[in-house]
């Protein structure tokens, strides 16, 4: 808690990959998150949230239970870990994120990076201390990782395709709608309708024309 007032994300981030667990109280009951929150230091708040630690990631890379193969290839590991922790959640990021990576910008890749990101998504959900939080961010990615596997299979301009619609702006006022209208729509489709999360965003969005 003394090093999270002191605001220093870098060590914040060290803290976490040695080990430190982000569910622990305090003796007045608040987590690290909290805390950091309480006393202002919001680039903290973020670390801690988009913390996920690469062996979490990492059991998808190994056969489990009577698979003969992982739903993973190690080689997928790196790259998608590296999306799974970004704190820059934009889509046109996203998507570049992809892009730059020859391993990821791949059909098989990414079909199998999405359905990984489902799974972890399901677990967050229903482990016992449920993360509503995470698990919207991995439903939000592989709705991303989705609408690449689609220019990619439909369109010759692939991903550049996907990144200028997600810029264009209509004409009367440079608004990107195909941007609003895919994170509306990423939304629309998390699967666990029960999350206060999710009923939360809907209320604020739905009266909201585009």
């Amino acid at each position: 808690i003394f090093l999270l007032n002191s605001g220093n994300k870098e060590i914040t981030w060290m803290m976490l990959e040695a080990g430190a667990e982000t569910d622990v109280v305090n003796s007045v009951g608040r987590t690290a998150a909290q805390m950091a929150a309480f006393v202002g230091q919001h680039d903290c708040v973020t670390v801690i949230n988009n913390f996920f630690p690469r062996e979490r990631l990492d059991y998808y890379t190994k056969p489990q239970g009577l698979d003969k193969e992982p739903k993973l290839p190690v080689k997928l590991a790196g790259p998608l870990h590296k999306i799974i922790t970004t704190t820059n959640m934009h889509p046109v990021k996203i998507v570049l994120l992809v892009k730059e990576n020859p391993l990821l910008a791949e059909v098989e890749a990414l079909q199998k990076c999405y359905r990984v990101l489902d799974l972890i998504c399901e677990k967050c959900m229903k482990q016992k201390d449920m993360n509503e939080v995470l698990a919207m961010k991995m439903h939000y990615i592989s709705c991303i990782f989705q609408k690449c596997l689609t220019f990619l299979k439909e369109r010759e301009d692939k991903l550049d395709g996907l990144i200028k619609s997600l810029l264009k702006g209509r004409d009367k006022d440079g608004f990107p709608v195909y941007q609003e209208k895919l994170i509306r729509e990423s939304i629309r489709k998390f699967p666990y309708c029960e999350a206060t999360l999710l009923q939360q965003l809907v209320r604020s969005i739905a009266p909201v024309e585009i």
